[in-house]
């Protein structure tokens, strides 16, 4: 395990951790509680970015206390209206939730495991106090990341969490993968501000389904996608090179969502596939919010491993 302490080298992205084991490595920046790169037996697995990097697009990013978006900044929780920032100004939208550039502290280090925090304070749009605990542990199944939030306030908080990833399959690019995706509905969005507009059956929508492997291609996604097949209760989503190389990302019934997207507007260098608890504008619709109780937490996990 090595953590990177001083303050005059500090990257741009944070305190600097370390952890290996099983052929895998992993490193993540303490800013955001964010995974900069992971790899196995040295291919990479997820689209690193450099220590001094100011983190791009919300690569390996930490979500919560919601993922996605919330429309307009709007929501009414217990009867209240709130209003957050606009943090997707092109599309008037809140997105990602409120700690993607929280300083994280240590909580736990060792070689193979580290444990970090960090509160949400009560703030404009979201009056609520949550300690957010990230946990990244290596073991031989891959990297799990587990994310814990724990109402410190004392009123009941909407809650919902996911990661950023972006999948790497091997050598090429996301047109040359093939995907699978064992959903069989997709929420559609306004192709102008992917507005959530109705859950549909991937079948009337035969671009977005992935049940069967097959290659990606041209393809656009940027959706979340539910109502998954699971093997012991749970889902996985795989990505494959033609050569047999590749990722997959295994989640539980906590996350009865996953948001996919071909990365367009990163040159389609990698997939994000992003287990959550919830789907975009959870805070207004309502669908599989969480609702943290004062005093009460709710955790979340997903793995990424090697093919």
């Amino acid at each position: 395990m090595s953590v990177s302490t001083t303050s005059a080298a500090r990257p741009r992205s944070g305190r600097q951790l370390t952890i290996a084991g099983h052929g895998y490595e992993a490193a993540i920046a303490s800013v955001g509680a964010t995974l900069r790169s992971l790899t196995f037996a040295g291919r990479d697995l997820v689209v690193p970015f450099a220590a001094d990097e100011v983190r791009p697009a919300y690569r390996g990013a930490t979500l919560a206390p919601w993922p996605n978006r919330i429309v307009d900044g709007r929501y009414t929780f217990g009867g209240v209206e709130h209003r957050l920032p606009l943090t997707e100004p092109e599309r008037g939208h809140a997105l990602h939730g409120l700690i993607a550039w929280t300083e994280f502290d240590d909580r736990v280090v060792s070689d193979d495991r580290v444990v970090l925090a960090g509160v949400i304070e009560p703030q404009t749009g979201y009056p609520f106090r949550v300690e957010v605990e990230v946990e990244y542990r290596l073991d031989a199944h891959g990297l799990t990341q587990t994310v814990t939030g724990h109402n410190l306030g004392t009123d009941a908080a909407p809650w919902g969490v996911g990661p950023h990833p972006y999948l790497v399959a091997g050598g090429g690019r996301v047109d040359d993968w093939t995907l699978t995706l064992p959903a069989s509905s997709v929420l559609t969005v306004t192709p102008d501000r992917l507005s959530p507009v109705a859950v549909e059956p991937v079948s009337e929508h035969p671009e977005w389904d992935f049940r069967a492997p097959r290659v990606l291609g041209d393809v656009f996604v940027d959706h979340a996608f539910t109502r998954l097949s699971r093997t012991d209760a749970v889902a996985e989503v795989r990505l494959v090179t033609d050569g047999g190389t590749g990722v997959a990302m295994r989640f539980d019934e906590r996350c009865p969502w996953v948001q996919v997207h071909t990365a367009d507007d990163s040159d389609r260098i990698g997939l994000a596939v992003e287990p959550m608890t919830c789907p975009p504008d959870a805070f207004n619709s309502g669908t599989d919010l969480v609702v943290v109780e004062p005093g009460a937490a709710h955790a979340a996990s997903w793995t990424i491993s090697a093919i």
